[in-house]
């Protein structure tokens, strides 16, 4: 800590003239108790400067903080016991419908499958019967049920990816 009174004073001016001096302060001496005045200021200035660099160094980051903090408001207004009572609500009233859901999804997907299986024994049956397909019809035929065993095909796919999704969110059963 550096006081500023107790620092050198600047030199005198090498250039002549300027202000006379009052000639009436050369001879006057500092009372002791206005020096300790000056010194007492000195110190309060110094410590006020501290302080404000305290306060800047603990309040710059304060626009992140106050979001940070607004953030956790809402957790803390309620507690883990509301929680998980809501969560518990929320699945009891969710889970029939998600059952019937599954429950229709599986449904869904054996009727496509049985439709596949007929689809593909047809299919046999007509490559087996026909085997070199003289007739256009018969072609014509057996182009029509490739499409739709290839589009049955995708969406048992379809439906499998969906049932799988399905028991991924299905909640666990106590």
């Amino acid at each position: 800590m550096s006081r500023l009174s107790t620092l050198p004073r600047p030199r005198e001016s090498v250039f002549t003239g300027g202000l006379d001096p009052y000639r009436g302060d050369v001879n006057v001496v500092c009372p002791p108790n206005l020096r300790e005045c000056v010194l007492a200021m000195e110190d309060c200035c110094e410590e006020a400067y501290e302080a404000q660099q305290l306060l800047r160094n603990g309040t710059f980051d304060l626009p992140r903080m106050r979001k940070v903090l607004e953030s956790q408001r809402v957790f803390l207004l309620i507690d883990e016991g509301t929680v998980h009572r809501y969560k518990a609500d929320l699945a009891d009233e969710i889970e029939p419908q998600i059952n019937e859901l599954i429950d229709r999804a599986e449904k869904g997907l054996n009727a496509l499958n049985r439709r596949e299986g007929l689809i593909q024994s047809k299919a046999m049956q007509s490559r087996v019967a026909t085997a070199p397909t003289s007739n256009k019809r018969e072609e014509r035929r057996l182009q029509m049920l490739t499409k739709q065993r290839r589009r049955l095909e995708d969406e048992v796919k379809v439906l499998e990816s969906e049932i799988l999704a399905l028991q991924h969110t299905k909640p666990k059963r106590t």
